[in-house]
């Protein structure tokens, strides 16, 4: 009896060592910006976002993680993903200016989460309630739809041009409040006329790729309001990624479910 319990607690062990292995908390860092655990993005996709993440942080120096996931390792979503940005630092070791987003789908287990994490460096910038209008408005309703790669492209576009200085996290919370456009709205006419007019290169593009409308616009859209296209272009390309620098985080982000 006493040798079947130790042959019994020796096995348990060993599932447990096993599973704390799997967790992604306890794996050594992978030098790469995207890291799609959870299969929701094509070899094209990725590499896209790969390159304009590694643009960007050779620009600002400022690292943006996005990685997808089966498992939150026992963690609440906000607990794992900032668990992950400090043992993997993520962010320069001197300005903390590293950010997470972390996505688990849906399909795995009938719960989605998506979580933006911020290094101190990048509170400021990126403040709590703006972190969460993210998730709320560019990447859930993509999610709900099934369409991972549009809602995380989105989410990452819009984290590089507010914390890159395109405009202000108090510009991208006044897009919500339809008031605001009102004395503009001459400005707007034009804005929609020319965005009919890029609808037009952006089914050309979307087929040619083969991939959604709505990928292939935030694609175009991102590389048209970037500096240049530096960091903005979510296409195929050089440039490689040196490491995480050892950045630190302190609580800052917010996220949602579906």
């Amino acid at each position: 009896m006493k040798r079947t319990l130790i042959f019994v607690f020796i096995v348990l062990l060993g599932i447990s060592n096993g599973m704390a292995q799997d967790c992604l908390l306890e794996q050594k860092p992978v030098n790469d910006l995207v890291q799609d655990y959870a299969g929701v993005m094509t070899d094209g996709e990725e590499q896209g976002l790969r390159q304009a993440l590694i643009a960007f942080n050779d620009t600002t120096s400022t690292q943006i993680l996005i990685v997808t996931v089966t498992d939150l390792c026992g963690y609440d979503k906000a607990a794992f993903t900032y668990e992950l940005g400090e043992k993997w630092g993520v962010g320069d070791a001197q300005f903390d200016n590293g950010i997470v987003i972390m996505v688990k789908p849906k399909e795995i287990d009938g719960k989605g989460e998506a979580f933006i994490a911020t290094g101190y460096g990048v509170e400021g910038v990126l403040p709590d309630a703006i972190a969460k209008r993210i998730v709320e408005n560019e990447m859930i309703p993509h999610f709900k739809q099934k369409d991972y790669y549009s809602g995380i492209a989105s989410a990452a576009t819009t984290v590089m041009e507010i914390t890159a200085g395109e405009y202000s996290a108090d510009d991208y919370g006044g897009k919500a409040n339809f008031k605001n456009f009102l004395p503009f709205a001459g400005v707007i006419f034009i804005f929609i006329l020319i965005m009919i007019v890029k609808a037009g290169k952006t089914r050309k593009y979307a087929a040619t790729n083969g991939m959604g409308f709505w990928a292939a616009w935030a694609i175009i859209n991102a590389s048209s309001r970037s500096h240049g296209g530096s960091f903005g272009n979510f296409g195929s390309g050089g440039g490689s990624f040196g490491g995480f620098g050892g950045g630190s985080f302190g609580g800052g982000g917010a996220g949602g479910s579906w």
